[in-house]
């Protein structure tokens, strides 16, 4: 593959990543072990993306916490790879129920601080509906994480 193509791939990925809440990186790097087929260290991954060692090395972290890659180190070898794990649509859902999640609870949260500050009847009134609106939301998430995938 012409390195044009690849680049052009992995900036696809990076906003695809971006658009759900998470950085470029990390849909750079799926993206570079997608195209690349097969393990690869972290130093070649941080050729592939524009990005450095210990920037991957951060990225890959929680990417290994979402499912969506898996580390290892060969017997001899002092390098750090990668490869992609599992199902990739399920990972981004994953990802993407997570973020949701947290938003929510962070909205729910900000909520209470502000119904405290609330005066009068009008304000504790709107303030009542958005937050029946984000609890509405969150039965909605809850429930689309539980969606299988075909």
């Amino acid at each position: 593959m012409d390195s044009e193509t690849e680049h052009s791939i992995l900036a696809t990925f990076g906003q695809v990543a971006e658009s759900i809440g998470y950085s470029q990186v990390h849909g750079k790097i799926i993206g570079a072990l997608l195209v690349n087929k097969k393990e690869m260290s972290l130093q070649d991954i941080a050729k592939k993306t524009g990005y450095s060692v210990p920037m991957i090395s951060l990225s890959l972290d929680l990417l290994e916490v979402l499912g969506v890659v898996k580390k290892s180190r060969k017997p001899g070898d002092r390098n750090v790879y990668a490869k992609l794990s599992g199902d990739l649509l399920e990972c981004l859902k994953k990802a993407f129920v997570i973020k949701l999640e947290k938003s929510i609870s962070d909205s729910l949260s900000g909520f209470e601080e502000i119904k405290l500050k609330a005066k009068d009847a009008e304000s504790r009134k709107a303030l009542e509906t958005l937050e029946k609106e984000i609890r509405r939301l969150e039965r909605y998430v809850g429930l689309l994480s539980k969606i299988r995938l075909p």
